[in-house]
């Protein structure tokens, strides 16, 4: 057995020793907390609902913070390596918490000299759809053969989990086979019906595009790429979505139409009128979202979530470079299970998830919101 396939099954068994970091990260848990933040010279900080939380402690010095970070990172090889010339690491972390397995996405970050971590508590129980308090129209998205599917927003918005949530549908759902490349892994899915495997980046193999010039000899009918930061991973995304595969691929961008302008960023422009083909006739769906403080009890935080399925009317529109005019598909798509984040706020505030005030803070129109909540439908320019 290889090196690698050892370190693999050591890290994913969770067992170690206790180290002072996982008081912490058993504070993060017991606090209902997303996110620890450790930086020299300040105490200890969690993220409860959206808001970041001193813990009540003294500050954590260098010394200190080399002691509680270090012993994580020098226990595999290429972590340690990849930190010391790049200045930062990411990898999971697991551990046992009250008789249930935790997962934490850890990053471990020089800054100013000093050393810093940043990690988010991944819940290894996947959320369903209502659970996650998301419209089930994006059932449908998860009914496709073939093609692409983008979750798109901000850092921390929920997107990991949706795609979580949709992967775990089709697992109850249907006999396929899921292939994630993930940096690192998050959830560790449970097979029903679905043969899944999940490869690391760097640890399974060496990165994102050596990862799908391999999934296509792997026969998947569903891949996830995790996040696509450049021309080279949406290229391979997007030909594996035209050979007969459902991928699954976020990327930051503020709402489901702007989407568009921001993978053409990746490209130069005498390349976009083949991108906007490819994605006309190969995107099914890109989600958008938005995390918003809940008044819901027991509740922290609800998704605000855009939805622009490609029926011909979106496509037509991408291809004649009139992006301008999707918000108003999306507007009068809702027969093809589409939804602005206006008509989700709106919806959000009459089920009582969320206040006014927090839902005209985020609306993209506040005129437009205040309208659909007194029931007035905005009347529709021709689009075609």
């Amino acid at each position: 057995m290889s090196t690698k396939v050892e370190n693999s099954q050591k890290r994913f068994a969770g067992h170690h020793e206790e180290r002072e970091i996982d008081k912490l990260f058993r504070a993060l848990v017991k606090l209902e907390g997303s996110d620890l933040h450790l930086k020299a010279d300040c105490p200890p900080y969690v993220r409860v609902d959206g808001t970041l939380r001193p813990l009540n402690r003294k500050p954590i010095d260098d010394e200190e913070i080399v002691q509680l970070i270090f012993p994580m990172v020098n226990e595999d090889e290429r972590r340690r390596r990849i930190f010391e010339e790049d200045g930062g690491v990411d990898f999971a972390y697991l551990l046992d918490i009250g008789g249930k397995r935790w997962r934490f996405r850890v990053n471990v970050m020089q800054q100013m000299g000093h050393v810093g971590l940043v990690a988010r508590c991944v819940n290894n129980v996947i959320p369903t759809f209502e659970e996650l308090h998301l419209p089930l129209s994006m059932i449908d998205l998860c009914r496709y053969n073939q093609g692409m599917i983008l979750l798109v927003g901000p850092t921390g918005c929920g997107k990991s989990t949706t795609i979580a949530a949709m992967l775990d549908w089709i697992n109850h759902n249907y006999r396929k086979h899921i292939l994630t490349l993930e940096d690192p892994v998050e959830f560790a899915f449970t097979e029903d019906k679905c043969l899944i495997n999940q490869r690391e980046i760097g640890l399974d193999v060496k990165d994102f595009i050596v990862g799908m010039k391999h999934a296509v000899r792997e026969d998947p009918d569903v891949i996830v790429v995790g996040e696509m930061r450049d021309r080279e991973t949406f290229e391979t995304a997007i030909q594996a979505s035209e050979t007969g595969h459902l991928v699954f691929a976020t990327i930051h961008a503020a709402s489901a139409p702007s989407t568009i302008g921001r993978v053409l960023d990746f490209f130069p422009e005498n390349m976009h009128s083949g991108i906007r083909s490819a994605l006309a006739f190969n995107m099914k769906g890109i989600v958008a979202q938005k995390l918003l403080s809940s008044i819901l009890e027991g509740v922290g935080r609800v998704p605000a979530v855009e939805i622009m399925t490609f029926n011909p009317t979106v496509r037509k529109l991408i291809l004649e470079e009139n992006d301008n005019k999707l918000t108003d598909a999306i507007r009068i798509g809702k027969g093809d299970g589409m939804q602005d984040f206006v008509l989700s706020l709106k919806d959000l505030v009459e089920r009582d998830m969320i206040d006014r005030a927090t839902a005209f803070e985020v609306a993209p129109s506040a005129e437009a919101l205040k309208m659909a909540l007194k029931g007035i439908e905005i009347s529709q320019p021709g689009i075609l």
